[in-house]
């Protein structure tokens, strides 16, 4: 949906969607002249999306793993933890991302500069490279990782979304939702984490 616009105030989820991707500037949807830039990166976009989705749901996955064991009842929560887990696992993975349609490319630096931020791996690949050509990033795994409001969450919220984590790079778990990891996608995020991620077993 990225550049898609609401023309019609009457009806604002109806979406105008034809040829909004790759668009250079935004004068031909709207009256450009009020706003700083008449332009809108797509790729940062797509990335300020997934950071705020993500934080959001480490924020919710600490409280609920807090709130369990302030009140000494971690049985009768199980299965709402479990849920929670298997939420935050599953958008760190990119499960039922939206394929690219076609490739995209961003307006600014930012395509650039984002990446430089890394870290990388011994063989210097990053989870913040991007793809571009059919998904938004190279390595399908959420760089919020490492991220302080990921390491901020309970040890036993690390431990759970780890251990998720160790099943399903592994081949472990086979799960058909994660049948978009390639061998190649479970092998390379792996070793980035063992890479970059200090304290992950």
């Amino acid at each position: 949906m990225g550049n898609a616009v609401a023309p019609d105030p009457d009806h604002p989820l109806d979406l105008e969607e034809d040829d909004t991707q790759n668009l250079t500037s935004l004068a031909t949807k709207f009256d450009t002249t009020r706003y700083l830039t008449s332009t809108s990166d797509i790729v940062a976009l797509l990335t300020l999306e997934h950071q705020v989705r993500m934080t959001n749901l480490f924020n919710s996955l600490g409280r609920q793993f807090r709130r369990v064991s302030n009140s000494g009842s971690p049985e009768n929560a199980r299965k709402d933890l479990d849920r929670a887990v298997e939420q935050v696992v599953e958008y760190m993975l990119f499960v039922d991302e939206a394929p690219l349609r076609e490739p995209v490319k961003g307006v600014s630096t930012f395509t650039n500069t984002f990446p430089l931020r890394g870290p990388r791996d011994k063989r210097g690949r990053s989870l913040r490279d991007f793809d571009l050509q059919k998904r938004l990033f190279r390595y399908p795994l959420s760089y919020m990782i490492y991220s302080e409001v990921f390491d901020a969450m309970p040890a036993a919220a690390h431990d759970r979304v780890y251990q998720r984590l160790r099943d399903i790079l592994s081949g472990s778990d086979p799960s058909p939702k994660f049948g978009h990891l390639s061998l190649a996608d479970r092998q390379a995020i792996a070793e980035i984490l063992q890479d970059t991620k200090p304290g992950l077993r």
